[in-house]
């Protein structure tokens, strides 16, 4: 085995001759930086709707995908082994103490598997990112669904009150989707000391680089908490542009990692995706440059909506949720009529839309369609 990630460390490095001639991203000019274009059907809407990252990936990824193809012949391995100990090396951890996954959602999945069953409870919020409720629903556990506070942090001292030793998992999602609202690292840190001895914490931070400094929030990777229960995820479908790739991981101890990895998908991930995760991962300009972009789009957009004295919920995300004032699905249609596709109803918040942010000139068409309800 380790003669084969040595090989496929030496012809990863041959293929990355391909972008060697490329410029210093520093020096790059925004159009030579990202894609000049996302790839979407023709005439199709404009999509402000997944949270995907609107600039794409980075030209350093586009050549190593372009270079990659010629390994679509073979298996992944050895080069999720690589990436996966390159992930661990990045957050101090060993290997075993990582598993990947067909995206983020995969490791949700598979935390499920290991934690829930019948007899057994999941706790969550509400609203938050609603595929392990559905996953928990599956394998025949419990649903606890918790209302998010005023503020739309999670509501911890109500999702205690609800624990018990039946209760197998419990996910936060923090930043929060659809909320983009954050929960103060300092609560967390209480609230799963508090929790019974059985129950596993499922962190997801699959927004984290959208975050910023904020004295309320530090990632549960960069300053982990020492108790083997808990598990973060991480994905590479926001910041680093690879939505369409399918790659994710999760960071426990060891035991957590295994009973995840025994049930994960075989060969779940693609030996283009997992080379490109590769190169993205390094790319730390470009990682910089989505963060600083976001901020000031998402900057951008609260201007915007304060200048029509929308009501925002502040996020730390690379999204938001307006406050419409009418049924939202009145106000989502509008949009599907008018070519732009904002994100579903979340029937817990029926005032309200979630809004990805998209380039300045799709920014620039969700004012203007948003302007027309007003004719």
């Amino acid at each position: 085995m380790a003669s084969n990630r040595r090989k496929f460390i030496r012809s990863f490095a041959s293929g990355a001759a391909v972008t060697a001639a490329l410029p210093a991203i520093a020096d790059l000019a925004l159009s030579e930086l990202v894609p000049g274009a996302r790839a979407s059907e023709p005439g199709g809407p404009i999509i402000l709707s997944r949270n995907e990252n609107a600039y794409g990936p980075s030209q350093k990824v586009i050549a190593s995908m372009q270079q990659s193809l010629q390994f679509a012949n073979r298996y992944p391995d050895p080069s999720v082994t690589t990436l996966q100990e390159r992930i661990a090396a990045s957050h101090s951890v060993k290997p075993n103490q990582i598993v990947m996954g067909c995206g983020s959602g995969e490791i949700l999945n598979t935390s499920a598997a290991a934690s829930l069953g019948p007899g057994k409870k999941l706790i969550t919020a509400l609203p938050t990112f609603e595929a392990i409720g559905r996953y928990a629903k599956v394998l025949g556990a419990d649903v606890i669904e918790v209302p998010l506070t005023k503020d739309y942090a999670h509501d911890l001292a109500a999702m205690l009150a609800r624990a018990d030793s039946s209760t197998g998992l419990v996910y936060l999602c923090n930043p929060n989707n659809p909320t983009g609202s954050l929960t103060p690292r300092k609560d967390l840190e209480n609230f799963v000391r508090q929790l019974p001895p059985t129950t596993n914490v499922l962190l997801d931070e699959a927004y984290h680089h959208f975050v910023g400094a904020n004295p309320e929030y530090v990632s549960f990777l960069d300053q982990p908490m020492n108790d083997d229960r808990l598990i973060v995820a991480r994905t590479f479908s926001k910041v680093f542009g690879l939505a369409g790739m399918r790659i994710g991981y999760a960071v426990g101890s060891p035991d957590k990692i295994q009973a995840l990895a025994s049930r994960r998908l075989a060969e779940g991930l693609n030996a283009v995706g997992a080379r490109c995760a590769l190169i993205a991962y390094d790319d730390a300009d470009y990682v910089k440059f989505s963060a600083n972009r976001n901020a000031d789009d998402r900057q951008e957009f609260f201007a915007q909506a304060k200048s029509r004295k929308i009501e925002v919920i502040p996020s730390s995300t690379n999204f938001a949720m307006l406050q419409t004032n009418r049924k939202a699905t009145a106000v989502i249609e509008h949009f599907k009529k008018n070519n732009v596709a904002i994100a579903r109803l979340f029937p817990s918040m029926s005032s309200f839309v979630r809004v990805s942010f998209g380039k300045p000139d799709e920014m620039r068409e969700f004012w203007r369609v948003w302007d027309l309800q007003k004719s």
